[in-house]
């Protein structure tokens, strides 16, 4: 639809434009503003009067100026070209931009989110033409990269018969690659179709939550588990790891695509992002991670709209590559920006602040993304899921302001970071004492047949271990450790262990960085087996001090560094060792 004047611009405050003699426009419509044509959206709507919620710097709009409606909604660019792209909170590609003005984006500035002028390798599926099709339905695909196939999709809300569909060759998004014969006519189909970012995409039906996200941090996979399709909370203060945490996690997961959201996060980390990304190798391709990744950086000084907007920008995407039968993991980075800006606008807008000036609706907007997540049965009897792991970024580290206490009721998965582990040099920090999942009893049987029958009983003793050292080193502090007997300085020694030679992982260690499931649960048998026949030893007499000069005590601390993940037979050898040792201080004892 061609651009048409709706109105004039009537107050200017900042990012949000009063606008008055509103004709033809409807709500959430994108819209231009001024000559310079700003991008911006329709977010209220009285009479001939709206209020404009404008992306991009509004200095120089007067009144007078005039507005142009677009007659549709702010809406993403979908198809090939998608992948390894770096784009802004309204999906503006940066690295063109960067092209066109510089190291500054210019107001106004016109890209199209996806290369007009490259051609992609298109290849139809085998369809019998004056067959029935819905929207949904894969009618080809593009090797868009080495780990993505990139599906091509009939526009979701269509529905008719295949009259013809292109043979396989090279083609551009904006060329005609199959005709639709519906009701209102033929409706060509290309490989670029536009969604609204604010809509949630169809699904056919939300299946259970029960296959584990694989992030190969221990602390995560093995004490607190996150679902495929699940969502999960990562709140902590500055300098806790948050982004680290998601940066780990990107890279070593086994979803099939990763959709980065820089949302008001501060240059130099988001730099970081940009500049460490590219060089990163899949570990599963031996290529660069960008060939499964999609970033979205909208930094803290880019305007604060677009920030609010970069959210839906990037679950949007998430889901057009679920709907192909992909498993999305979307790291948000942070939560708490998008609310801050949540919280800017509103009080331009002249609304009544709730708590700590946040607006009354930051509950609802924060449950409406979280339930974007899921495992879903696609329209095209695919599965697909879209997890969502969200940073929060609460002041001073306060779990109690509103984004985190809200953000707590609507996931399922809380990884709460610790100040004092990380001033430790702990990480990942996330405190076993404050985190929790309610996925474990979900994914149980995928753990009990990939790592052992034994893997929930096996964690709820650690658990039940980490519970007691708590209690322990509150007595400590009251009267010291030597009033404690062996058997309890044991437990507060097998916790230490548990923590240094499991928890804490070593991002930078070649072998440390990455567990598999199998390693995971044969280190948490090894030391479940150390403090299992140490009690018993203890009980029959043997000091701690003996069992902690067994010389495979050091090489179980020193075994997460030792022992690859494709030589797992090493922890067999250790497991022996450790078997063999407690035998021979039995037998020492016994003599004696």
């Amino acid at each position: 639809m061609k651009e048409r004047i709706i109105g004039q611009v009537k107050r200017v405050n900042g990012p949000v434009i009063e606008a008055m003699g509103i004709t033809d426009a409807m709500m959430l419509e994108l819209v231009k503003v001024a000559e310079s044509r700003l991008i911006g959206e329709i977010i209220k709507l009285e009479g001939q009067n709206a209020v404009i919620q404008v992306y991009e710097d509004t200095t120089g709009v007067c009144p007078g100026d005039n507005i142009y409606g677009s007659g549709m909604p702010l809406s993403v660019e979908l198809g090939p070209g998608l992948i390894g792209t770096i784009y802004d909170g309204i999906q503006r590609p940066l690295e063109d931009i960067y092209k066109i003005s510089g190291h500054f984006i210019e107001k106004g500035i016109q890209v199209s989110s996806l290369n007009r002028e490259k051609k992609w390798n298109f290849v139809p599926e085998d369809i019998k033409l004056g067959s029935p099709i819905n929207g949904g339905a894969i009618i080809g695909s593009v090797q868009e990269t080495d780990s993505i196939n990139h599906k091509i999709l009939v526009p979701l809300g269509l529905s008719g018969v295949i009259k013809s569909i292109s043979p396989k060759g090279e083609y551009l998004v904006t060329d005609t690659v199959a005709v639709i014969e519906t009701r209102d006519g033929d409706k060509n189909i290309t490989m670029l179709q536009n969604w609204h970012i604010r809509k949630p995409r169809p699904i056919k039906e939300r299946l259970p939550l029960n296959i584990p996200l694989i992030t190969g941090q221990r602390v995560i996979d093995t004490l607190f588990p996150i679902a495929k399709g699940g969502t999960v909370a990562i709140p902590g203060g500055f300098g806790t790891g948050k982004t680290m945490t998601q940066h780990a996690i990107a890279k070593w997961c086994d979803a099939d695509l990763i959709v980065y959201i820089g949302c008001g996060e501060r240059g130099n980390e988001m730099t970081d992002v940009l500049n460490e990304f590219p060089n990163l190798i899949d570990p599963r391709t031996g290529k660069s991670i960008m060939e499964r990744t999609v970033l979205i950086a909208n930094t803290s000084n880019m305007p604060v709209s677009a920030r609010e907007a970069s959210i839906y920008t990037g679950v949007t995407i998430a889901e057009y590559f679920r709907d192909m039968g992909y498993h999305v993991a979307v790291m948000a980075d942070s939560t708490s920006r998008w609310a801050e800006a949540l919280r800017e606008l509103s009080g331009r807008m002249e609304e009544m602040p709730a708590e700590e000036g946040f607006p009354a609706y930051l509950p609802t907007k924060i449950a409406e993304f979280y339930e974007r997540a899921g495992y879903m049965k696609t329209l095209c009897d695919k599965d697909g899921s879209v997890t969502l792991i969200g940073a929060v970024s609460p002041p001073g580290g306060d779990f109690s302001e509103p984004v985190t206490q809200h953000t707590k009721r609507f996931v399922r998965c809380f990884w709460g970071l610790d100040r004092q582990l990380a001033n430790a040099r702990h990480y990942p920090a996330i405190s076993w004492h404050n985190s929790y999942t309610e996925y474990l009893y979900d994914v149980i049987p995928w753990w009990e047949q990939h790592a052992g029958p034994t893997w929930a009983d096996d964690r709820a003793f650690m658990m039940e271990l980490l519970q007691k050292e708590v209690r322990l080193q509150q007595v400590v502090k009251l009267v010291g450790p030597d009033a404690l007997p062996d058997s309890q300085k044991f437990i507060i020694e097998t916790c230490t262990m548990f923590k240094n030679a499991f928890l804490q992982q070593n991002a930078f260690d070649n072998i440390d960085r990455y567990s598999t499931v199998e390693k995971q649960m044969r280190m948490l048998e090894i030391i479940l087996t150390y403090y299992k026949r140490g009690a018993e030893t203890i009980k029959r007499g043997v000091t701690l001090v003996t069992l902690k000069q067994m010389s495979v005590y050091q090489d179980i601390i020193k075994m997460k560094f030792n022992v690859p993940n494709e030589d797992l037979n090493l922890l067999d050898k250790l497991m022996a060792k450790l078997e063999r040792a407690m035998d021979k201080v039995e037998s020492v004892y016994v003599k004696n």
